[in-house]
């Protein structure tokens, strides 16, 4: 496989718009910096606009399906972090497997970064909201850099991607994850990364710079993206439904302490793996459910919602996600007489 400096721009093009698109989910505002420069709305707007036929979606990461399980809390993570959430126990989750496309009908063959969001709530409240993907670094590593990657990709201008990779060489790296990572045949087999860096408080107040990730229990199996292709649209959601069926899927909830030195504010950058790692619980999916009429479909994953006990530490990317998010969620909200929910089903005896 050629290197990426020698890649072809065009090759370049096609494999950044299929993995650019994780645009929404990691989005920034620049209006705090300047508001000349960047807002919310202009960077959902450099997603694109959808097409009459999309409105009332999610910007990004638009194509997706619910779910409804649980997070089993194994008391470890007490030691990290005071946030009632890890005491041992079993609260309620509502989460949402998707694709990083502004396209709901996309061929699910066709993202390279898939998407786990999930809404753990106990029973006291402080519920929590993350959304993760399956690359194991983020493209760039400045919000900036980010709206940049953005307008390039989307350019009709293949020209525009070298001058964009020569500015920020950390692109290569998950450029090469893009191009060189297995593909797997199932949501169940991936591993989910939060690429943000935040902060858990303990019970004496000591805060920990962490990162957290879910290990799939599942056995990964390497695929082709032909084969993934061969099974139809929408084959993902469908072999999870039945995945899902046949038993509940689990994933290991795994945080990661940064030792003193490590860059907190720069996803891009991985820690090392010999890291201290901490297992602190089960995330349990247990039953599929289509969005158009789930309990996914009008959730807001802002990964600012946080319980006591864990904070935003100086990475400017989970506000700024907030800040897209919010946009995204009221255009969505606005659209929603456009949205395709399922139609009721006729009494019986009624008239078609």
């Amino acid at each position: 496989m050629p290197s990426t400096q020698n890649a072809p721009v065009g090759s370049l093009i096609v494999i950044v718009a299929i993995v650019g698109a994780t645009a929404g989910a990691f989005a920034y505002t620049a209006g705090w910096l300047s508001p000349h420069r960047l807002t919310p709305a202009q960077l959902v707007a450099s997603i694109g606009a959808p097409s009459p036929a999309d409105l009332g979606h999610r910007r990004n990461h638009a194509k997706g399906v619910c779910f409804t399980g649980a997070f089993e809390a194994n008391g470890a993570g007490t030691a990290l972090s005071r946030a009632a959430v890890f005491a041992a126990g079993s609260y309620p989750v509502i989460g949402r497997f998707n694709l990083a496309t502004p396209d709901p009908n996309a061929q699910d063959a066709s993202a390279r970064v898939r998407g786990l969001s999930i809404q753990i709530k106990p029973p006291a409240g402080q519920e929590w909201r993350s959304a993760m993907i399956t690359a194991p670094v983020f493209p760039v590593s400045t919000p900036q850099a980010f709206y940049d990657l953005q307008i390039a990709a989307n350019s009709k201008d293949p020209s525009k991607m070298g001058p964009f990779i020569a500015a920020n060489p950390e692109f290569k790296g998950f450029l090469a994850w893009a191009k060189t990572a297995p593909w797997t045949g199932s949501y169940a087999e991936e591993r989910y990364n939060g690429l943000n860096s935040f902060r858990f408080i303990d019970a004496s107040g000591t805060a920990h710079a962490v990162r957290w990730s879910m290990i799939p229990q599942a056995t990964p199996v390497a695929v082709e993206p032909a084969t993934i292709a061969a099974g139809g649209p929408d084959v993902l959601e469908e072999e999870i439904t039945k995945h899902v069926q046949a038993g509940p899927v689990r994933w290991t909830m795994q945080i990661t302490v940064a030792n003193a030195d490590d860059p907190t504010a720069d996803p891009s950058k991985p820690w090392p793996a010999d890291r201290r790692t901490v297992d602190v619980g089960t995330l349990v999916a247990s039953q599929v459910v289509p969005e158009r009429d789930g309990p996914c479909r009008d959730i807001n994953y802002d990964p600012t919602v946080l319980p006591d006990g864990i904070t935003t530490s100086d990475d400017p990317f989970p506000a700024a996600r907030s800040a897209a998010y919010a946009v995204s969620y009221n255009l969505r909200a606005a659209e929603a007489a456009d949205y395709p929910r399922t139609a009721p089903t006729p009494a019986a005896g009624a008239k078609p």
